[in-house]
Formats: structure tokens, sequence, C-alpha cells
């Protein structure tokens, strides 16, 4: 595989066409292949400064679940679990992996282990990244919305980013600078990304973690789940839950990092992973 290095400025664009869509997609460095799963409410962009460490022994490649960042669902489509783990599926098969190291931050957690475990995706080893895998994971923020998706679609629209805006910043513990927080809030601009933002929001329930979790205790792959010590999102004892119904999985935190690692603490998040994946 020719080498590819990673770019200066995201997005990414390559573009694949799967059932639910069309997927942003990007492949940098050369090595093993690795696969990286955003969570929620974020994109591939999350991941913009890990991949230069991970591509220097790694192929990496990079997604924007549909429905999130570039990636556009298709008619009829929702932005759940189910489907994003579906996409996974189909994306390793376009890639051409034949047992990829996988890693799920947030949701992205839930969608790595549905797609191994029920789409039958082989990882030859699993990293999970302040994971929503066992539920509930569910912010009261987010159950709010869940139970009021209506009053949310139609607020105003200026009223609707003045209560993202700053539950984005609270991602981190490191302060967000402005000019970072405005490209994770760029998809979710204006009455469209509005409107993307609560069909995501109503789509990703625990239903679709279900399968997976109850099959936890037959994961064979190496498993890895990392930690921002100062989560905020989702507590540490999560990640103790995970460890306890994984075989073999290990425990691992970043120090000053909060729920969006890859953000606050991205040098020891690709370290981390380097380690894990040997």
């Amino acid at each position: 595989m020719s080498m590819r290095t990673a770019p200066t400025a995201w997005p990414l664009t390559d573009r694949v066409r799967v059932s639910g869509g069309e997927v942003a997609t990007g492949v940098f460095g050369d090595g093993p292949a690795v696969v990286l799963v955003h969570g929620t409410p974020a994109s591939s962009f999350l991941w913009r400064h890990v991949v230069p460490t991970l591509a220097r022994r790694h192929t990496v490649h990079v997604w924007d679940l549909l429905g999130f960042g570039d990636s556009a669902l298709g008619r009829g489509a929702m932005p759940s679990i189910a489907t994003q783990a579906r996409t996974l599926a189909e994306l390793v098969r376009h890639w051409g992996l034949e047992a990829p190291d996988l890693v799920g931050h947030d949701i992205g957690g839930g969608i790595v282990m549905r797609a191994h475990l029920v789409e039958r995706v082989p990882a030859r080893r699993i990293a999970l990244l302040d994971a929503a895998v066992i539920g509930p994971w569910n912010t009261p923020f987010t159950e709010h919305m869940q139970r009021h998706a209506d009053a949310y679609r139609t607020m105003p629209t200026d009223v609707f980013a003045d209560l993202v805006g700053p539950r984005l910043r609270t991602a981190t513990h490191h302060e967000m600078p402005d000019e970072v927080a405005a490209a994770y809030l760029a998809p979710w601009s204006g009455p469209d990304g509005q409107q993307r933002w609560i069909d995501q929001v109503s789509a990703v329930r625990f239903d679709d973690t279900r399968e997976a979790v109850a099959r936890l205790d037959s994961v064979t792959a190496p498993t890895l789940v990392l930690w921002g010590e100062h989560d905020a999102w989702l507590d540490t004892e999560v990640a103790d839950r995970l460890v306890a119904a994984i075989p073999g999985a290990r425990r691992e935190d970043i120090a000053g990092a909060g729920h969006f690692a890859p953000e606050d603490e991205p040098q020891a998040t690709a370290d981390a992973l380097l380690r894990f994946f040997g």
C-alpha cells in the first residue's frame, strides 16, 4: 500500500457509497490496519491529531458516521448504532481488511462492539475509549432532548445553538479554543444541522447494543478500556463495568483528559494505542 500522510486540514475527501448513504472516509499511513470510530456529537475531526502518530506504523482508516460530519444519510435511513455498525462492516469489506484493530470512542465503542459481535467483523485488537457500550449511558441533557425532541426541533435556531455550544465544551477537561469548538459545531449549525442533531439524539439508544452486551463474555480479541481521568460525561465506573464484562480486558486512564480524550491529550491517546497494538 502506498504511503499517505495525514493532512494538515480536515475534513475527509474520499466518499464511499454504503447501504445507509454516503460516507466520508480517509486512509493514512502504512502498516497493520486500524479503524477509528468516533462518537457523538463529534466527527472524524476528533482524530486529527491522533492520526499522524498512528500513521507512522499503521494504515489508519477514519470515517464520519452517517449523519455526522460530512457523511450523508440516505433517504429513510436513521443514524442508529445498528445502522452505523452495519456501515462499519461494509467499510471493512470495501477496504479489504481481514482483521483490523478497531477503536471506538463514545457511541463508537457501541458501534465497534455491535459490528464485531453481531455483524461479525473480525478484529485483531479492540480499544474502547470513553465508550458507550453498557447502558444506560445518556447524560441528563441527552435524556431531556430525547423526551422533548419536538421542542428542540422547533425552537429558534439561535436558541438551540446557545444550548449545544456550551454543552459541547464540557466534553474536554482543558478549555476548548473557540476555533476548535466552531469546527465541532459546524455540522450542527443552522436549521439543517439542528435537525441532524435531533435525528441522532433520537436514533441513538441502548437497545442497539443489548445484543452485543449480552455477548461481551465471548470476546476473545485483546481489549483495552481507555478512559479520560476527568471524563464528565461517562463516569470511570462505566469503564470498570466494561473491564469486568470482557474477558482479559485491561484498563488504562489518560491523565489530564476529559470525555474527548483525543482532543484533550492526543499524544497520550495515540501513545496508549500504539503500546496496545504492539
